[in-house]
């Protein structure tokens, strides 16, 4: 697992070098072989060790993603799709060398369509930028998982984040993809109906692929409506245990909250220490709630009876946009103040989910064994779907650090599966994930090396991720 657990491929030396001098002559500038580009699109936000492309192709249209993967078909040598890097297991990684495709150019609004409340999107698209250009149709795209992440790659690991609770994750709002496949050909996999019973739902296999069945061209996806009143607040509670109960009463009663983000005591205090908030430094839920005025006052008053009833001191809110962005910001920046706690600390984020049943159990049990260890590890999650985050800080210089950090995870990852959970609700499996997968999934991975085999038989799509294929 983790760091001990990754290999480098077999490189073909051959196919990469003939490779390069064909991209080079089709794409002139647009080809980037320098070392600190390499780097950049090798870069994760996680401890995965850096493992370099040979190359950076700066991709503009369909017809250049197609010209390179039938490159790459004739000359058998990876593709790794690329969009800001904000992925957590080492999903743009090149293992067996290769060619990284920035999508950072493919990045157009190429259709929307306010009376069905869709859009359609290049890949390279942040959705932050996605947002901004919506914003005068009085529609937004809901899913927000905290970096200012690609649609394309949001899509690719089935990204989910704060608004997940109400408004779904990337499988429930991407409508259709159109992607390249091994042969070069771009497939459509659905149109633009709100249902379909219509053969294979090819969009549901390549929604969550990690690159590696195909790379996407564009993305159909779902929009909601900005809500006419939003309000937002934070409460807090004696114990994680009782934080986490209010949570799960909040769903099995039906509230339909927007965001509901629970934060122990130290991811607290790293809030308050890096974001400049004073807020008490106990275990914490942050909310939102979106409607009408009246209904976001009957929605608020609602939980402010479920907090009471476990314990909570109160619940302050807040319709002031000012002041809920600077809560949301500092919910967003939580990775920025674990790893402010330790100079020169790495932080490993990982993500476990459960029933939101078993919420409660999970995190407690978490948070003693980060106790009993002796780890840094704040939590933060996505409390109403049962996903929830632990940044690890170590110092990834120091081998028993690393153990300690290995075991922890591999605790986590068993206790959710135990739960009946899963070892990543959000992050993707990636490279540092696999073995969970096999335990999760058991023969289901088989049948996912055979779909890999029959859509990509030279395995020239982003090798080395989620499974090892033999």
């Amino acid at each position: 697992m983790g760091i001990s657990g990754i290999h480098p491929g077999t490189r073909n030396e051959i196919g990469i070098s003939a490779m390069a001098a064909a991209l080079k002559k089709r794409f002139a500038d647009r080809f980037q072989t320098g070392q600190a580009i390499r780097a950049q699109h090798s870069h994760t936000t996680t401890w995965v060790p850096s493992q370099l492309p040979d190359g950076v192709v700066f991709v503009e249209s369909t017809d250049d993603v197609k010209a390179i993967v039938r490159l790459a078909a004739e000359h058998e040598v990876p593709l790794i799709p690329f969009g800001v890097g904000s992925s957590l297991e080492g999903q743009v990684n090149a293992p067996s060398g290769g060619f990284s495709l920035d999508f950072s150019r493919m990045n157009k609004v190429l259709s929307v369509n306010p009376e069905d409340l869709d859009c359609i999107v290049e890949p390279g698209i942040t959705r932050e930028e996605l947002n901004a250009y919506l914003r005068d149709t009085g529609l937004f795209f809901p899913i927000d998982p905290g970096a200012n992440a690609t649609i394309g790659g949001m899509a690719s690991t089935r990204a989910s984040g704060t608004n997940a609770v109400r408004y779904g994750t990337m499988k429930d709002n991407v409508l259709a993809v159109t992607a390249v496949t091994a042969d070069g050909e771009e497939i459509r996999t659905a149109r633009r109906a709100r249902k379909s019973s219509a053969g294979y739902d090819l969009t549901r296999l390549l929604v969550g692929a990690e690159g590696t069945l195909g790379i996407l061209t564009s993305v159909t996806l779902r929009l909601q409506g900005i809500p006419e009143e939003i309000a937002g607040g934070y409460c807090n509670f004696p114990t994680l245990k009782q934080a986490s109960e209010a949570v799960i009463m909040t769903i099995q009663l039906g509230i339909p909250v927007a965001r509901i983000e629970l934060l122990n005591t130290p991811q607290v205090k790293a809030c308050n220490a890096y974001s400049k908030l004073d807020l008490p430094e106990m275990p914490s839920l942050f909310l939102e709630f979106h409607g009408s005025p009246a209904s976001v006052a009957l929605q608020s008053e609602a939980f402010r009876e479920i907090a009471a009833e476990n314990g909570s001191s109160g619940f302050t809110w807040t319709r002031n946009p000012e002041e809920r962005a600077k809560l949301w910001k500092a919910r967003h920046d939580v990775y920025w103040s674990a790893k402010a706690l330790r100079a020169g600390g790495t932080v490993i984020s990982t993500d476990v989910c459960v029933p939101i049943s078993r919420l409660a159990d999970c995190v407690t049990e978490t948070e003693r064994d980060i106790e009993e260890h002796g780890l840094l590890g704040p939590i933060v999650g996505h409390a109403g779907d049962g996903n929830f985050h632990v940044s690890l800080v170590i110092d990834d210089k120091i081998p028993a650090e690393i153990a300690a950090a290995e075991a922890f995870i591999a605790r986590l990852n068993e206790r959710a599966l135990a739960m009946d959970g899963t070892c990543t609700g959000e992050h993707g499996i990636g490279q540092g994930k696999q073995e969970f997968l096999e335990g999760e999934l058991g023969g289901s991975v088989g049948i996912m090396r055979q779909i890999k085999r029959a859509l990509d038989p030279k395995n020239i799509f982003n090798p080395g991720k989620i499974f090892a294929l033999d």
